[in-house]
């Protein structure tokens, strides 16, 4: 459905919140994200998973919420509306709203030398030059024992997707990174640990 139909159906309860997510992934993510205190989602769409991650992680927990929700044609992002709204109705931890591209929020990050992360979901822009730059502006941020979920990495029946710049980068890059090791694959979802003890 287009951006503005959808936010008013949405505006009057008649429209739930969109999300690619299947519930199996999203179940998966919110088992990842269980007591973890610090977690990063490149790819906030309309929040859903944000929500998910809230709610699972510590009490004292935050959730950097990452995308620049770049202005529709009306001057605004209908999605950053709804994104606020979905992941703010959670009352757990703290969320910190990026609206950067994920690589400009991992230089970011790094930059300004924060405490490493525990959990990295990557679901922005899925082509490869995209998941890249997330990949390696990230990876390096994560503390041992922590993990990186993939979304679209993992072709299925159900999404056939293999030759998308998701799979591709996850299959030659994240895979053969001796730094991580593959903890779950649920769905088009891969999950990998950073090695070391959390």
């Amino acid at each position: 459905m287009r951006p503005l139909p959808h936010f008013l159906l949405w505006s009057m309860g008649l429209a739930r919140p969109e999300t690619q997510t299947s519930e199996a992934e999203r179940d998966c993510l919110a088992r990842h994200a269980a007591g973890r205190r610090r977690l990063v989602e490149i790819g906030v769409w309309h929040g859903v998973t944000t929500a998910r991650l809230r709610a699972a992680m510590a009490p004292d927990g935050v959730l950097y919420a990452v995308d620049p929700f770049p202005p529709g044609r009306l001057g605004f992002s209908l999605q950053r509306c709804i994104a606020h709204c979905v992941a703010g109705s959670i009352r757990n931890g703290t969320i910190e709203w990026v609206e950067l591209t994920g690589e400009q929020a991992g230089r970011r990050h790094a930059a300004e030398q924060r405490d490493p992360v525990d959990l990295v979901f990557i679901d922005g822009d899925h082509a490869y030059e995209s998941v890249r730059g997330d990949w390696e502006a990230w990876s390096s941020l994560v503390a041992p024992g922590g993990v990186i979920a993939l979304h679209d990495s993992h072709p299925t029946p159900a999404r056939p997707i293999h030759e998308a710049g998701s799979v591709l980068f996850t299959r030659e890059r994240v895979l053969t990174d001796p730094r991580f090791t593959v903890v779950e694959v649920v769905d088009t979802l891969t999950v990998v640990g950073r090695r070391g003890a959390r």
